[in-house]
């Protein structure tokens, strides 16, 4: 937000309004007032009221009003006075500033035209022109990773992310709720998936062990220019939900990174269940034990190794014969044979798939 039409507006209201009026930022730093020696004061006692919400306030004979689009206020207004009329005028120049703000915003701002882009908010033949206009580069690699707060303390993980790329040219960052974050990196071209990865990691990484927040990225794939930015976010979206079915252990989940996992989340729950049907048609797979299905599990690790299974599982690998012997009593696959062992691992991802019942985009 340019503090030079914020001051051009205080400016214009000195004379309607015979007191100090003025506007502060999130750092309490005054940024516009009608007495321009006041300009580039700051209060440190009067940010600790920022956080708070938008309620007006009165310090040390101000009265102050809080305003902006975010959660937590993005400035506040104040008037000289601590009478009722000084409150009125706050109320007033905030209601004001607020749409000025709100107009720059979407003419002006390019974090926030990056932002109505991801959430489809800009018609496609207006992207181009807009693009234009705000000297937006059309052969620039980027990619959208999108971070979800998990759990977290009372560190906003929108700041830890916006200290960690401070770039505002080049990266955008912005809030689509109350726990989900939307990074848009701008990157070299040719860049490695294993690099987007290490990024995603750093964000992981800072935000656990420094600040005792748990989060989880979503990485889409790498788009030219802004028009397809929507769908690397979109694909973002599906990484972290296909990510909560198939790889709940995973903190980082790649949209290129899904395999067949992408392709059973794009299928129809009835198609699914017909499948289920098709392959056991001996048994249901809910008749398989928990002990059945771990050394599955392990058997599907160690590439249908018997031997190797045996090993990792601390059984005796006659054991372990006789179990797969079992499953294939149960449900007719033989798990020694790759085709059925194909079918079985697919079954098992499509089983999950049903039990999560996941959002779909």
């Amino acid at each position: 937000m340019s503090n030079r039409l914020f001051q051009g507006v205080i400016h214009q209201m000195r004379d309607a309004i015979d007191r100090v009026i003025g506007i502060v930022d999130e750092t309490a730093t005054i940024i516009a007032c009608s007495d321009l020696t006041k300009i580039g004061e700051k209060s440190e006692y009067l940010s600790l009221d920022l956080n708070e919400g938008n309620d007006i306030f009165v310090r040390d004979g101000y009265t102050y009003k809080p305003f902006g689009a975010r959660m937590k206020p993005d400035y506040a207004v104040f008037v000289e006075g601590s009478d009722e009329m000084a409150a009125r005028f706050c109320s007033v120049l905030a209601i004001s500033l607020t749409s000025i703000k709100q107009y720059y915003d979407e003419k002006y701002d390019r974090n926030n035209f990056i932002k109505n882009v991801i959430l489809d908010n800009i018609l496609p033949s207006d992207i181009y022109i807009k693009s234009r206009e705000l000297h937006f580069s059309g052969d620039v690699n980027r990619v959208v990773f999108l971070v979800r707060v998990v759990s977290s303390n009372d560190i906003s993980a929108f700041d830890v992310i916006q200290n960690l790329f401070p770039d505002k040219q080049k990266d955008f960052i912005f809030s689509i709720s109350e726990n989900d974050i939307v990074l848009v990196k701008e990157i070299k071209s040719g860049i490695e998936p294993k690099d987007l990865e290490k990024l995603a990691r750093s964000i992981v990484d800072t935000l656990g062990s420094e600040f005792y927040t748990r989060v989880v990225v979503g990485i889409g794939t790498v788009v030219v220019g802004v028009k397809d930015l929507a769908k690397s976010f979109k694909e973002a979206q599906v990484a972290l939900e296909v990510g909560k079915v198939f790889d709940t252990e995973k903190a980082i989940v790649g949209y290129n990174n899904l395999g067949i996992a992408r392709l059973i989340y794009q299928l129809p729950t009835t198609l699914c269940e017909m499948f289920l049907q098709e392959v056991f048609k001996k048994g249901s797979i809910d008749s398989l034990d928990h002990e059945t299905l771990f050394t599955i599990q392990k058997f599907f690790e160690n590439n249908l190794n018997v031997s190797e299974t045996s090993r990792k599982l601390f059984v005796h690998r006659n054991t372990l014969v006789y179990r797969l012997e079992k499953i294939k009593k149960l449900t007719g696959l033989d798990l020694r044979e790759f085709d059925h062992a194909i079918i079985f691992k697919v079954a098992l991802m499509v089983k999950k798939y049903l039990t999560a019942n996941p959002v779909k985009f």
